[in-house]
């Protein structure tokens, strides 16, 4: 086991399911199938627990070099998906399009799954998300849904990328909405369905092999693959978001709060985030410029591991705590 706040890229295969983890299915309280994978702490007694949720059309399966990662650092770890995506069902007109008819359905999940999660595993529980994760662990702990020891918020869905204010676009989103169908593919995909565009790789991560692990994890699981999100996917999403910076939703959090985010990024917007960390009494904000896309936690080497300091150092914080 390494030292403690030690960062390095984790020796894992990126291909393969760690020997020691463990693939279920968490039932949700409505009957639906949920697939979780579960690390044990490479220490014992563990040092703490972290749940990892990760972004829209994510799968677990991208980020085990993280969470074997955190699992050799000493913490017992859980990822999960989101209904609706990855392994865990479609809602949308197709195999391949995302669509939830509201958010609050997945804070409910979270809240669900967190309540059985902290039963199982040891304290402190730190609750993880990237990208649209971390948007609904935020809107999870804003509305008491969830009380984890800390956050950390990687590349958080605060704000769209984009140049029209978030009020025009969730009335352009509303509109197509009624329009038609909300569960329709908002944005073409490609010529292929399922294929990702070529263009897709530039918005992610530098690093061509970790991209291509993702390509490997869907051919090899084909019910992974996820395309645009739908019409109802956006306006829901940007209805959640505005909801999130109502006046004194994000001043009233108190959770200790990490959030690691870049300039670059051309999904999510980086001002929006910075302006949540602002309003947040208890965050600290750290942030990357053009050596870093959206996927921080799959980016090149030099990147990662400087993100992983920063996490390292502030779950230490909350060990430490205890």
């Amino acid at each position: 086991m390494r030292q403690t706040g030690e960062a390095r890229p984790a020796a894992v295969d990126r291909r393969a399911i760690p020997p020691d983890a463990t693939e279920s299915r968490w039932i949700a309280p409505d009957g639906h199938a949920i697939r979780r994978i579960d690390l044990l702490s490479a220490q014992s007694p563990a040092r703490g627990s972290i749940l990892f949720l990760g972004g829209r059309g994510d799968f677990y399966e991208k980020y085990l070099e993280t969470l074997a990662y955190w699992s050799d650092a000493g913490w017992r770890v859980t990822a999960a998906d989101w209904r609706g995506q990855a392994g865990s069902g479609r809602f949308g007109t197709d195999a391949v399009t995302g669509h939830i008819g509201d958010y609050a359905q997945w804070v409910d999940d979270l809240a669900a799954l967190w309540s059985q999660w902290l039963a199982e595993t040891p304290g402190p529980h730190v609750l993880a998300g990237h990208s649209m994760g971390g948007h609904l662990i935020l809107r999870a702990a804003a509305e008491g849904k969830v009380a984890p020891d800390g956050l950390v918020l990687v590349a958080p869905m605060l704000g769209l990328g984009g140049r029209m204010p978030p009020v025009v676009m969730h009335a352009v989103a509303r509109m197509m909405s009624a329009l038609g169908d909300a569960r329709r593919p908002a944005w073409k995909w490609s010529e292929i369905p399922g294929e990702p565009p070529a263009s897709r790789a530039h918005l992610l991560t530098h690093d061509p092999a970790r991209y291509e692990d993702e390509l490997w994890w869907r051919g090899q699981r084909p019910e992974l693959v996820m395309g645009p999100g739908s019409w109802g996917w956006v306006e829901r999403g940007y209805a959640s978001m505005r909801g999130l910076y109502a006046p004194g939703v994000l001043e009233n959090m108190t959770v200790p709060t990490l959030i690691i985010a870049t300039t670059e990024d051309k999904l999510v917007s980086y001002a929006a985030i910075a302006a949540a960390a602002a309003r947040l009494p208890n965050a600290e904000l750290v942030t990357f410029g053009e050596e870093a896309r959206h996927e921080i936690l799959r980016e090149s080497d030099s990147a990662r591991t400087r993100a992983l300091k920063a996490i390292d150092a502030f779950i230490d914080r909350l060990a430490a705590a205890r």
